[in-house]
């Protein structure tokens, strides 16, 4: 199993906007979660380079870059695109969030207590594309 999927269109969208920032051949859509948000976790994404320890993936002129620290809550995940007209960015669709807030940016992990606040799907007024 890949460490991360990426679809199709996140994969074209990745690739023209690492071109179109004129990246390294090194840099990625670094992708990393830390404590907060209103479900948990956060995500964190940023065109970056990578840092020791981090985990590569490589599709085409796609990187995409996994932190470290944060490789056994992205394990499995997928990276889409979505131009939806309100809400266009890259989102990342979780298979181990036991819930996640409306907006995307936020998750409880399976395999942790549940924290109050939204309830699944509710949005929390969080921003969660790149």
């Amino acid at each position: 199993m890949e460490i991360i999927g990426i679809t199709e269109k996140a994969r074209k969208e990745l690739g023209t906007l690492l071109e179109s920032k004129a990246a390294s051949l090194t840099a990625g859509l670094r992708l990393g979660v830390s404590k907060g948000g209103c479900a948990g976790w956060q995500y964190e994404m940023k065109v970056a380079e990578p840092e020791a320890g981090d985990e590569i993936v490589q599709l085409g002129a796609a990187r995409v870059i996994v932190a470290a620290d944060s490789l056994d809550k992205l394990r499995g995940c997928e990276v889409d695109f979505s131009d939806d007209l309100t809400d266009a960015g890259f989102k990342i669709h979780n298979p181990k969030a036991r819930r996640a807030c409306g907006c995307g940016t936020s998750f409880e992990p399976e395999d942790e207590p549940e924290v109050l606040g939204v309830e699944d799907g509710e949005v929390c007024g969080g921003g969660g594309a790149a």
